[in-house]
């Protein structure tokens, strides 16, 4: 997996197209903050979406496994007047929380976990974490999304000022992607600095969340996709899922 350094400087501007509200009122649909309170986002990168989450009246922890990322995210938060600590830490080796209301995975940060037993260690450490009744919320890519769309590649992108090539293969396991990603972005002096990103990333069939998420205890789990209340099809892209302790 890549360390995002580099790349947390360009990734806010290739994440325009998520729809941070909608993910923001999601939670806030089940989990007002009014009564869960104690909100930790996991893959919580520049802390785009933990600023929405303080905004709504949350007791915000943001946790990253990049340190880059979470500079960035400080300077986000401070800069809105955020009080919100940030830890360095990988999602599977997660310890020091205990009884927090909501727990979030956003925007297919799971996914970077290539291994069923780190995921497997992921839902358990959160099941603990949680007191009675929290609720972990996550989204991961589809069997649909790594198996055909990605396999769509190459990618180009270009605004003038970032340009990136993204050429993508399948992985070694079932339901699993190498991202090989050359970027370009202009510098204040007009030429462009070239850097390139890998990422590996890997999907499990719905039914395999739901084992992995009973087998840590959860229940009352409820699945629907790409931002919407509606369940998956078998082209959905994107697979949310909400599991209460």
């Amino acid at each position: 997996m890549s360390s995002y350094g580099r790349f947390a400087g360009v990734y806010d501007a290739l994440m325009t197209d998520i729809p941070y509200d909608d993910y923001s009122r999601w939670i806030a649909k089940y989990a007002p903050s009014t009564q869960y309170k104690k909100l930790l986002d996991i893959g919580c990168g520049t802390g785009t979406l933990a600023a929405k989450f303080a905004s709504l009246g949350y007791e915000v922890s943001g946790l990253d496994l990049s340190e880059e990322m979470l500079m960035m995210a400080s300077e986000r938060l401070l800069g809105q007047g955020l009080n919100v600590p940030l830890y360095c830490m990988s999602m599977d080796q997660l310890e020091g929380f205990e009884n927090l209301d909501v727990i979030t995975i956003p925007i297919d940060s799971l996914n970077y976990l290539c291994e069923r037993e780190a995921v497997q260690e992921t839902f358990s450490r959160i099941y603990q974490s949680l007191k009675m009744g929290g609720q972990l919320f996550f989204d991961v890519h589809s069997l649909f999304k790594m198996d055909e769309i990605f396999m769509d590649s190459p990618f180009t992108y270009d605004d003038g000022e970032i340009t990136y090539l993204w050429v993508t293969e399948p992985g070694e396991e079932l339901h699993s992607v190498h991202h090989d990603i050359v970027f370009y972005v202009q510098q204040p002096n007009l030429f462009y600095e070239r850097f390139e990103e890998y990422h590996y990333q890997r999907t499990f069939p719905i039914e395999t969340y739901i084992d992995m998420l009973q087998q840590s205890g959860f229940n009352n789990i409820t699945i629907t996709a790409d931002f919407t209340e509606t369940a998956p099809t078998e082209e959905s892209e994107r697979i949310f899922f909400r599991a209460v302790k």
